[in-house]
């Protein structure tokens, strides 16, 4: 029963956060075409039937079943009448806004999204932000690796990479899936001295991405071993720190249950440390008709969280996530480069996933995915699309230019199938989104513990007891 109450408030947390966003998203148009006496036919909090609605001043106010975020019906712009919330209310002849006041009115959408997106960077700069320990540290190395050779050393902490400090491995892994090079350069601390390496990354084919050939110190932990599962035929035992899977080295509980699944069918080497030792095993993932996805039987200790306090400054967090989301696009578009393909991105039935699973974790985790959101709907909207803000900035920027009103018959064409397209796109990335819920769902189920601490987290702090977690 606890458990069941603790979902449906993440569920229902997760349903106004999105919302929230999509509301501020509206009401910055809303707001800038009241202001710029444009024709406003309806403001609506949530889609739906109505729950209530009041016309004042001309304009419809309503209220709705379905609580994730609203819309705002303005004649003037492009389609809107088919965008945002059905035909005009019939009345006067509406006459033709000014360009500029379409410009402005579709900027507002993204503008608010980003004012918004700094208000909780500022609450999370006070209350703190929960970072995973998983410190940038180097685990061991092979002598005869060709990072050996060049002078890197086990317990060398990465505190630059391509000249931006990092701290974690996710940030590591992120930048180096999303460059179009293999080739990268790092900074490593030991002993108070920095150094400077050349890393080379290899291609890994089992996950299409690239992986830099450095064992992290951090490693996650068998909490306890199902029975009759591949993993106890293979002999993985409880308290065995994973290193490697399928000679790819190991992150973090969500790379590994990726590695996993990707792998269901396939005899796989599987290299643990246990009791100070490594030791190489083989394991085959089968598939799990319950989870829909390949499993070798085990259960993770939970993962720790250590509080920074305060928080990174707002500044830091918006940018971070501007450079990401514009890296993240600019991978994609050189995809053969990269390995990013769109069957990577998130949809919205992934962002809602994924924003349960920080919310599951902490609310100060759930807080910093929403500034990633309402960034990334700031930029994705300001993409010059027609039916998105920057194609309506780009539509009135012609129309400014010509002197005269687009054709109606060039614009009902042109975003209409630019609709199509984006339509198919969306459902497109959502069909791997499905494919990928077992994922969500065991990341969802992982324990995490979290350490109200201000001092960051030092490598190779003990892991707490079991709790629960994925199962891969």
């Amino acid at each position: 029963m606890e458990t069941a109450i603790k979902f449906a408030l993440v569920a229902l947390s997760v349903v106004l956060m999105f919302g929230a966003s999509i509301f501020v998203h509206e009401l910055g148009h809303f707001w800038v075409a009241l202001r710029r006496r444009m024709r406003v036919e309806a403001f609506a909090i949530g889609f739906g039937p109505k729950i209530w609605s009041r016309v004042r001043n001309g304009i419809e106010y309503s209220i709705r079943w379905i609580p994730a975020g609203g819309f705002v019906r303005l004649p003037q712009m492009f389609t809107s009448e088919a965008l945002e919330g059905g035909d005009s209310s019939p009345g006067a002849p509406v006459p033709p806004a000014p360009a500029g006041s379409k410009i402005l009115v579709s900027l507002a959408g993204p503008c608010m999204n980003l004012v918004f997106a700094f208000l909780i960077a500022t609450v999370i700069y006070f209350v703190g932000l929960p970072v995973l320990v998983n410190p940038s540290v180097i685990g061991r190395l092979d002598s005869d690796s060709p990072e050996a050779k060049m002078g890197i050393r086990e317990g060398d902490r990465i505190v630059e990479f391509e000249g931006k400090p990092v701290a974690s491995w996710e940030e590591i892994n992120m930048a180096v899936a999303l460059a179009r090079t293999n080739i990268f350069s790092a900074v490593v601390e030991r002993a108070g001295q920095r150094h400077t390496f050349e890393l080379t990354a290899k291609f890994n084919p089992s996950i299409g991405l690239k992986w830099l050939n450095l064992d992290p110190r951090e490693h996650p932990v068998v909490g306890a071993v199902e029975s009759g599962m591949p993993a106890e035929k293979a002999g993985l035992k409880k308290g065995d720190r994973f290193v490697s899977f399928g000679d790819v080295p190991v992150v973090s509980q969500e790379h590994l249950i990726a590695l996993v699944g990707k792998n269901e069918g396939k005899a796989s080497a599987v290299v643990v440390e246990r009791a100070g030792e490594r030791v190489t095993l083989e394991v085959t993932p089968r598939y799990d008709p319950q989870t829909k996805r390949g499993r070798m039987g085990i259960v993770f200790a939970s993962g720790v969280y250590t509080v920074m306090k305060p928080g990174p400054t707002p500044w830091v967090q918006v940018y971070s996530v501007w450079d990401r989301t514009i890296s993240t696009l600019a991978a994609l578009i050189h995809s053969k480069e990269t390995g990013v393909k769109a069957s990577d991105l998130s949809g919205p039935v992934g962002i809602l996933a994924n924003m349960a699973i920080e919310a599951n974790t902490d609310y100060r985790r759930a807080l910093n995915f929403l500034v990633l959101l309402n960034v990334s709907l700031a930029i994705l909207n300001l993409l010059p699309i027609p039916v998105l803000d920057g194609g309506h900035i780009i539509m009135s920027i012609i129309e400014k230019l010509r002197r005269r009103p687009i054709s109606i018959r060039f614009v009902e064409y042109t975003y209409t199938g630019f609709a199509i397209l984006l339509i198919s796109f969306m459902l497109y990335i959502t069909f791997f989104d499905v494919r990928r819920l077992p994922l969500f769902k065991a990341l969802l189920q992982r324990g995490a513990q979290v350490v109200e601490s201000v001092e960051p987290a030092a490598a190779g702090t003990p892991t707490p007891a079991p709790g629960p977690a994925p199962k891969p």
